[in-house]
């Protein structure tokens, strides 16, 4: 197994994370913990040594269950990681409240690698104000949280505020070959490297999209004469990032535990001419995109109830894997239907405020169509 150091915290680990968000289900919706054992043996028995989860994972199932399975090893040989949902937090008793929470639910005397979850600039000066960041040093200090980080899926300019903002142990990124442009990015990877802080990644293969590509695209990895699968590609793009220390990745099957294990199991670095070509497919999925939004949000709130940029995001999506598959969930999601563009009545309040010039009513238009297209 492909290890890495932490030089900071002189800790080395196994390059493969095991994500606890995306575990087996049952009948009933819940974590069908015999086959999740199963596929968490099999992590173990190879190495895998950084196990990830956090409070609302599973509807709160995922913390008792991994942390029950975890006190069946020694433990010296695992790392332990969760996360405080900070949205959740109104107070500095929250805070408190639910870091023992998750201590119980764990059954752990303390936590190796504590993430503030999810976090934006104002989601982060919010905790800033409430004291929650000095409260989690005092419980590093304690020993309880062994060390100290954040998650992230804003704009780079959040990123870099955050991270340029105290000594962090470790932050989580979203990366890959196709959001080099996106959240913290190319960028925000250049700025930890700079900034000395370790990198572990989420969604490294981009919530299992970057595993089934569009035919054409897939006829490139294909035309390179390997054995290699699209998913193995993408994994490895993230692995030659020598600031990445770990990369997560939610399984949901014994057999993407198997595909994972053996990328890693005798990792090489790609090729030149297997890197430009991902980089080629990444360049030519976003260039199918239906327009330029940024996710900034200076749009929004709509005064109608529409969610711009979240229409945005599924439509660009859409285009650029070319599969209403991978968006249909989330655009039929009955709670959803109120933010959906039939909402939008064209009052262009959004228009003049929009730094990538936008004409947003229309292309929402164009969103409802395509969609709704694709959708029959």
């Amino acid at each position: 197994m492909e290890e890495r150091l932490f030089e900071n915290m002189d800790i080395r680990t196994a390059l493969l994370g095991f994500g606890a968000m995306r575990l087996p289900l049952d009948g009933k919706g819940a974590i069908d913990r015999a086959e999740a054992e199963k596929m968490l043996d099999l992590a173990y028995e190879n190495g895998v040594t950084y196990y990830d989860t956090a409070y609302t994972y599973h509807n709160g199932e995922s913390e008792p269950f991994l942390g029950a399975y975890l006190k069946k090893h020694q433990r010296s040989s695992y790392l332990l990681a969760t996360k405080l949902p900070q949205w959740l937090v109104n107070s500095l008793d929250d805070a408190k409240r639910l870091f023992e929470e998750q201590l119980t639910r764990l059954g752990h005397e303390y936590i190796d690698f504590y993430l503030i979850h999810a976090i934006d600039k104002t989601a982060f000066v919010k905790m800033v104000d409430l004291g929650v960041v000095t409260y989690l040093e005092e419980e590093q200090k304690r020993g309880r949280i062994k060390h100290l980080g954040f998650s992230f899926h804003s704009i780079y300019e959040d990123f870099d505020y955050i991270a340029t903002f105290r000594s962090w142990d470790f932050c989580q990124i979203q990366y890959n070959y196709l959001d080099t442009e996106e959240q913290a990015g190319d960028k925000g990877y250049e700025l930890c490297t700079k900034l000395g802080i370790p990198v572990i990644v989420m969604e490294p293969i981009k919530g299992g999209s970057l595993a089934s590509l569009p035919p054409d695209l897939e006829g490139k990895l294909q035309a390179l004469g390997t054995k290699t699968s699209s998913a193995a590609y993408a994994l490895k793009w993230v692995a030659d990032h020598p600031n990445v220390k770990v990369i997560l990745s939610g399984m949901s099957t014994y057999a993407q535990v198997q595909e994972n294990l053996e990328t890693f199991a005798d990792y090489t670095p790609l090729t030149k001419h297997e890197v430009e070509t991902l980089e080629e497919i990444g360049s030519i999925m976003r260039g199918r995109v239906g327009n330029g939004c940024t996710g900034c949000k200076y749009c929004m709130p709509c005064p109608f109830g529409v969610d711009i940029p979240g229409n945005f995001a599924l439509w660009n999506k859409f285009r650029m894997f070319d599969n209403y598959a991978v968006v249909k969930q989330m655009w039929e999601h009955e709670k959803e239907q109120d933010k959906r563009p039939n909402s939008c009545t064209e009052c262009g309040q959004c228009v003049p405020l929009c730094p990538q010039h936008i004409n947003i009513p229309m292309d929402l238009k164009r969103v409802q169509s395509e969609l709704e297209q694709a959708q029959r």
